[in-house]
């Protein structure tokens, strides 16, 4: 084939991101501004996210990772973009204030922190240009006061606008500057990403041939969790749907527990199409039957419960109940339960003798013994 020559080589965009960024030497330089942008964007915010997780993090990560499929419809699509639209925002940054709420009302807290990849590729000469461009981006949800969606999204778009035009810091750099605590098991600065893309002409049109594509599995997990969501192809160019993917860590998610995260997400934004303006908490993100479950732990009849006793005195009315029974054993030493109370009571009046009353704190340093107890 007889090849357009490209107007620029990856060697002219290194030279031009090294000219565009400066040098850290440089106060006014293009890398310090970004880099003080990000300083203030990220600042506070959670190290990690507590999600769900059915197992405590492991030490040692093995990145075992597991696939849940999904799909939002076409009607739910367009509503979703519909929606976007009025806010003046992106079927993208949509889904990014979706995985916030869901987020939160799983118990994540209202600062939700989400990793972003970034083509990069902000001039038409690098279209056409082999060569790695992208970069990760952090874009901090802001879940706090109860917004409805609709409010949601519009800080969503203010946050992802910011952070667009700061997109140039490599995400490396920005770990090197921030300098957040760092474990083997966990992602820094983030640990679920967000990626949304189109699929419009993403599949080669070859005379003859049907294409498709074969999603290759690899069973590896990156973060915590991952979303992606692919928009389907339209000839027309109107929404056609959505094909979504959870990718879970096995080590701390079971499939059943990815994949009811995935629901509620599908749940969640269903909610949101139809009622933008109720607050998030207000979404109801459970289906019939967990709620149905939930309902039957919580019913039957109601018994008036005793007033609660301290342990002293739960003590007394043991030592009254059974006064031989073995209450103490330490070593070869054996204390019934009124052996025990006579020794309490002798170390009471001692320590009454020396003025102490109740709410009063007494120093103790002794070795792990019966006197102790």
């Amino acid at each position: 084939p007889a090849w357009d020559t490209l107007p620029v080589q990856y060697a002219d965009y290194v030279l031009w991101q090294r000219e565009l960024l400066g040098t850290e030497d440089d106060p006014h330089s293009e890398l310090n501004r970004q880099l003080t942008f990000w300083k203030n964007a990220l600042r506070d915010a959670p190290d990690q996210l507590e999600l769900p997780f059915d197992r405590p993090r492991p030490q040692i990560p093995t990145h075992r990772g597991g696939i849940v499929d999904f799909a939002i419809d076409r009607e739910l699509h367009a509503g979703l973009v519909a929606l976007a639209q009025e806010s003046g925002a992106s079927g993208f940054m949509a889904v990014q204030a979706a995985v916030a709420a869901l987020l939160t009302r799983l118990g994540a807290g209202t600062d939700i922190p989400l990793g972003s990849a970034i083509a990069g590729r902000t001039d038409e000469a690098l279209d056409h240009l082999i060569g790695f461009f992208i970069n990760t981006l952090v874009l901090r949800g802001d879940t706090s006061g109860d917004p409805s969606f609709r409010e949601l999204l519009a800080r969503t778009r203010e946050t992802a606008l910011a952070a667009f035009d700061h997109q140039d810091l490599p995400f490396n750099r920005l770990v090197e500057a921030l300098n957040p605590e760092r474990t083997l098991n966990s992602h820094p600065l983030f640990q679920v990403m967000v990626a949304y893309r189109s699929d419009a002409g993403s599949l080669p049109r070859l005379a003859g041939l049907d294409t498709g594509t074969h999603p290759v599995r690899t069973h590896i997990a990156k973060f915590d969790l991952t979303f992606e969501l692919v928009e389907n192809d339209s000839p027309d160019g109107r929404p056609n749907g959505l094909s979504g993917s959870l990718e879970f860590s096995a080590d701390l998610f079971d499939r059943e527990t990815a994949e009811s995260i995935a629901a509620r997400l599908e749940r969640l934004i269903r909610a949101v199409v139809t009622s933008p303006d109720t607050p998030i908490t207000a979404i109801e993100v459970m289906s019939g039957s967990e709620r149905t479950r939930l309902l039957a732990l919580g019913s039957g009849a109601v018994e008036r419960m005793a007033r609660a006793a301290s342990v002293p005195e739960l003590f007394e009315e043991q030592v009254e109940r059974t006064p031989d029974a073995l209450a103490l054993s330490a070593g070869e030493l054996r204390l019934s339960y009124a052996e025990l109370d006579a020794r309490a009571n002798r170390l009471a009046r001692v320590l009454m003798a020396a003025g102490v009353g109740p709410e009063s704190r007494v120093g103790m340093l002794m070795q792990r013994s019966a006197d102790v107890v």
